[in-house]
């Protein structure tokens, strides 16, 4: 339909200029409200963003409810909520058609965690024998994206340029191109060094990849996907029976801070969290960690 078409378009760039989200944030708010419109061209219910009525969107949210899982129906109806809210907010419509519609209630989804000697059995299984200093790479990458807390989209865009060792910081560019500085440790700033020394000054460098900082080997930067991959073997390896990504160490790094005594605060700073309501999700406390707080804290022990 290409009414819709222009709306969204204008809802994209909204989205980037106004709002600051990402690309990959963009992509999948987008993606939620194609979703819609593929049903209503399937159904022969011809709308445009402007006359659509609740009585339709709600048998779209039926149609949805018996395919996708709470959570997953939960994020596509608060997307439609923000995207017919910028309508009424830029006057194409007078109202909202998504005001009665609930979003399901889902819960809070704690990812897995990883232990300190998990993740220290997992870098121990790096190959660091391999010829092309790759073992070293992935040494250097698993200890900052553990250390410093960092979605994979920080890691793989994260520059030479942006290390401040001296000052022991490096400068992260998060989402929505805000930019932090986050802590790091001694040990991290010294495997980063080995694998500058072992893989990257060896590397033929391709053209606008000189200032990445973590490469393949044919000297481009490296993709999420093949982040995911690295972890994902070696898990294997050692034989872990957890479901893990590369963001299973952000989350360990936040738990981990935390059970040690750090506080919310300090956390939302180095995780770059515009609230520390979803800094508190990242808190996957056991019962035995609430009871050692409360015997060390509180007056009445």
């Amino acid at each position: 339909m290409k009414s819709w078409v222009k709306y969204i378009n204008d809802y994209k760039s909204y989205l980037k200029i106004e709002r600051g989200l990402s690309a990959n944030s963009i992509a999948s708010y987008a993606f939620d409200i194609q979703r819609l419109v593929t049903y209503l061209e399937e159904n022969n219910i011809g709308v445009s963003p402007v006359n659509i009525d609740d009585d339709a969107l709600q048998q779209f949210i039926y149609h949805i409810s018996t395919a996708l899982n709470p959570r997953t129906r939960a994020r596509i109806i608060s997307g439609l909520k923000s995207f017919f809210n910028y309508l009424v907010f830029e006057d194409y419509r007078k109202n909202t058609p998504m005001e009665l519609i609930e979003v399901p209630k889902t819960g809070r989804k704690l990812p897995d965690t990883l232990s300190l000697q998990e993740i220290d059995r997992m870098i121990a299984a790096i190959d660091l024998s391999l010829a092309d200093g790759r073992g070293e790479r992935d040494r250097a990458m698993l200890e900052t994206l553990y250390s410093c807390g960092l979605r994979v989209s920080e890691l793989v865009t994260l520059r030479i340029s942006d290390l401040f060792f001296e000052e022991g910081f490096i400068k992260i560019t998060g989402k929505g191109s805000k930019q932090r500085f986050v802590p790091v440790g001694e040990s991290t700033r010294k495997y980063i060094g080995l694998y500058i020394g072992a893989m990257r000054n060896r590397l033929d460098i391709k053209r606008g990849h000189e200032d990445t900082l973590f490469l393949n080997v044919h000297g481009r930067g490296l993709t999420r996907a093949m982040i995911f991959t690295i972890i994902k073997r070696l898990a294997a390896d050692i034989g872990l029976n957890k479901t893990i990504s590369p963001h299973t160490f952000r989350h360990s790094f936040a738990t981990h801070l935390l059970e040690n005594g750090a506080d919310l605060r300090s956390i939302q700073l180095m995780l770059g969290h515009e609230s520390i309501t979803t800094t508190e999700i990242y808190m996957h406390l056991d019962r035995k960690f609430l009871n050692t707080v409360l015997n060390t804290y509180h007056p009445r022990k």
